[in-house]
């Protein structure tokens, strides 16, 4: 058996009753890193961009730097907000292509 994981076996067994234990996934240490709660009031910032940017459009912009920029790798959950805040702001670089276009033409 691998030492790392009767380490753990160990620590649960060496919790005293009545306190809080720590639970890890003994194949998957990194499993706990996603445990915490996410940036922007628990939303994320892809999601609290998409959100603020119906007030300050440019919030879009920057979320879709961060999306190709590979941001979600430090996070996958931050994957669907930052992919919706980029169709955001492509959606609304065409509305505005297609407004000065109808406007000056």
């Amino acid at each position: 058996m691998d030492p790392s994981i009767k380490q753990h076996l160990t620590e649960a067994v060496e919790q005293k009753n009545g306190e809080y234990a720590l639970i890890r996934d003994a194949e998957i240490p990194q499993l706990s890193i996603y445990d915490k709660p996410l940036p922007c009031f628990g939303c994320g910032i892809g999601w609290f961009s998409l959100l603020l940017g119906f007030v300050f459009p440019l919030m879009w912009y920057y979320a879709t730097i961060l999306y190709f920029g590979n941001y979600y790798r430090k996070d996958p959950r931050e994957r669907a907000g930052l992919a919706a805040s980029a169709i955001a702001a492509l959606i609304c670089t065409i509305a505005l292509i297609i407004t000065i276009a109808i406007l000056v033409f």
